[in-house]
Formats: structure tokens, sequence, C-alpha cells
């Protein structure tokens, strides 16, 4: 198994929390972790039928059955048994005795939020990152990496197709998790629209403009937007402003959480058709985009990822936001030094830096992530290579706890 980096955050949280949350994609390893970490406990999947029908029906005789400590795979299935876990957890209060996983929050959101609150933790698990895949030995070159994604079934042994695999996946997202919620009645114009959208990828979401292309309205999409996002299979990056003012723009922009699906539904089949593909350089943006987030999330830290334009045209692809000071980073697919890379970053410290920096605060700083080597400091500026996104992206400290 790939040691998952998400692994330490998550043990953390079971020392601290009655019960913990594993949400995240379908088929990103949640039940492999979990499983892997706590082989003692009981284990009870809400996908099977008779399983599920006896956590509706029955809890008493449900956890006699699966007796605590237990993991509950995908909860979304029975969102109603979370009044049952609340039930045993304020009887027994002992820590680290549930661990829930589901794919889809759009269900639990307000279960969880009323039954569980103060009780729960929430752990977010994103597909692979390439410092995990690093770690176990396995290293692709930029263009089969945007191909082949980083879904754990395609590195569980040689020989995984991965345009085959996503095909599935997308078949499997539409029957399980899309027909199941009830909101999208068409499901080929769903599809359809998922098309679409990866077509966009890293661009501002237009709803107006997607709605008329699907044939749905603008209302439509932004609910199917907002599907997606429960499903944590797109996610939606917001723009950074220093004031509300008309002059910056505050549409967001949407990324999937998996290049390798995104490529899917592009048509791209092959490392070759990546090359020489247009949305290169979007794809790219979006491997670095998710792999940030990976890096955040495996921490336990606040996403804190932003983008930024203004009506003028300058524009910032990655904000971090870091106590009162910012980090802003370039995406470039390219392999070679360029100032051009650097002006946006330059024009954005003339113009904004006032507004985020304060005595004591760390400077403004600039990063070019791309396709070529590593440069600690180039003209002011650092160049990083894009597998070595995820340091860049880590909590510079731990966070606060009481001691007393």
């Amino acid at each position: 198994m790939i040691h998952r980096n998400v692994s330490r955050y998550l043990q953390s949280c079971m020392r601290d929390y009655f019960s913990v949350a594993v949400f995240g994609p379908r088929q990103c390893g949640k039940t492999t972790l979990v499983r892997e970490l706590y082989p003692d406990f009981s284990y009870a999947n809400l996908e099977d039928m008779n399983t599920r029908a006896l956590a509706k029906n029955d809890p008493d005789e449900f956890f006699t059955r699966f007796p605590e400590p237990v993991i509950i795979d995908e909860i979304q299935r029975v969102p109603e048994l979370l009044s049952a876990v609340q039930v045993r957890i304020d009887k027994n209060r002992k820590r680290g005795q549930y661990i829930l996983t589901g794919s889809q929050q759009i269900p639990l959101k307000n279960s969880v939020s009323q039954s569980l609150a103060g009780r729960i933790a929430i752990v977010q698990m994103q597909p692979l990152s390439m410092r995990e895949l690093t770690a176990s030995g396995i290293e692709l070159d930029r263009d089969t990496q945007l191909v082949s994604g980083c879904m754990p079934f395609l590195f569980s042994e040689k020989g995984r197709k991965p345009f085959e695999y996503y095909r599935n996946y997308v078949q499997t997202y539409l029957e399980k998790d899309i027909a199941q919620v009830g909101a999208v009645h068409d499901l080929l114009r769903f599809e359809n629209f998922l098309r679409l959208l990866a077509g966009r990828t890293g661009q501002l979401v237009n709803n107006s403009a997607l709605a008329v292309e699907v044939g749905v309205s603008s209302t439509t999409v932004g609910s199917w937007l907002s599907i997606l996002e429960a499903s944590h299979l797109v996610y939606i990056l917001r723009p950074w402003y220093a004031s509300r003012t008309s002059q910056v723009v505050k549409t967001p922009k949407v990324y999937f959480c998996d290049t390798g699906l995104a490529s899917y539904l592009l048509g791209i089949e092959t490392p070759g058709q990546m090359q020489r593909d247009p949305l290169l350089g979007s794809l790219f943006e979006n491997l670095v985009v998710s792999e940030a987030l990976k890096a955040r999330y495996d921490s336990g830290a606040e996403p804190d990822l932003y983008f930024f334009r203004n009506s003028k045209g300058l524009e910032i692809d990655l904000i971090l936001k870091t106590n009162r000071s910012l980090r802003l980073f370039e995406v470039k697919s390219g392999k070679s030094l360029n100032d051009e890379f650097t002006r946006n970053m330059r024009k954005f410290r003339e113009q904004y830096a006032s507004h985020v920096s304060h005595a004591g605060d760390s400077p403004v700083l600039g990063t070019v992530i791309y396709s070529g080597e590593t440069y600690a400091s180039y003209k002011d500026f650092a160049y990083s290579n894009y597998r070595e996104t995820g340091s860049l992206f880590e909590p510079e400290e731990e966070p606060f706890a009481l001691d007393f």
C-alpha cells in the first residue's frame, strides 16, 4: 500500500475526537486507508443492501452486529444513522470510536452539523499526491502524469489503462452518486456538462454561457456545480481581492480533483496527445492546484488558496494566504526560465502589497511553478519544479494547542 500523508492528521483527530469523518471523491482510497490504520475496528459498508436496511430500521441491532470501535463506510447512504451515533457518543464519552467515510456531502452537511457538532473532526482526502507516488518509487513524466491522474487503483499494479478506468469511473459516478441525489433528471445532459466543464478547467466559471451550450437554465448549472463540488470531483478556487470594488473580478475558477478525469472527459488518451493538446497549460495548472490542495488537506490546514484577476487583466494564478501576508505563484507548463513568467507578480507587488503587508509580516513572495529545474532565486523570484508543489504549500508551523 502506498503511504498516505493524511494518515498522521487522521490519527491525531482520532485521539482528540469521539468520531472522525473522512470525506473525498469516490475511489480516492478512503476505505483502504482507514482499514489499514485500524484493522481491529468493526467494519460496516452501507453500500451493502442488507447492512443498509439494518442501519435504517434497527440501529441498536446494527451496533450489536458492528460494535464500537467501528468504521462505517459510505455514511451518506444512511445519514439518519448519525443520530444514533450521537446518542452513543453522549452515553459513552470515549474518543476515537467511530470512523465515518463518505464520497457525497450533500445529504450529510446538515446531519453532521446538527447531530455531531463538537463531537466529530472532518478529514478531507484527495487522490494520491505526486509526493506519495515518488516516495513509493513511482515518478512519471509530465504528460503521462496529466493523462494518468492520481487515482490509487491505477497504481496498485502495472498495466492499468487510465482512459478505460476513467470511463468506468464516470459511469459509476453518474449511476451511484448523481442518480441517488435526484437533482439531475437528464444524465446525458449532465455528462455533456461535465465534458464542457473540463474544457474550462482553470477558467472563470460563466454559468450563463455553460447553460446555453448545455441547453439548461443558469440556475441548473449552478446546482450541478454544487453537486460536483459536494462530490469532491471539482474544486472551486475563489478570488482574492484587496477591497470590495468593481476593479476586481469576483467570479470563481473551477478545477477537477484529478487531471486524469479531466483528460478523459476531453478525449485525451495518451501522453502524445497531451503534448499536442491546446489545453495542456490548463491541465498543468489543474495539476499544480490539486497538489497544493492535497498538501493543505493532508496537514489538516485550511486551504486558504485563491487566485487574482482585476478588470485591467492583471492576473495571479495561485495565492496562498498565510496569516496576514500572501504568497504568489505563477504556473507555467514550460521548462525554461522566462522573465515574462514573473511580470504579473511584479505588478501585483507594486499595486497591492500595501493592502496585505503589515509591520512584522513576511513580504509578499513570488514563485514560478513550472516544468524546469528548481532555482531558489533568480532575479528576485523562485522557480520550482512542479513535483515540489506539495512542499511549497505545507503549513509553516503546527496548529496552536492549549497546554495547561
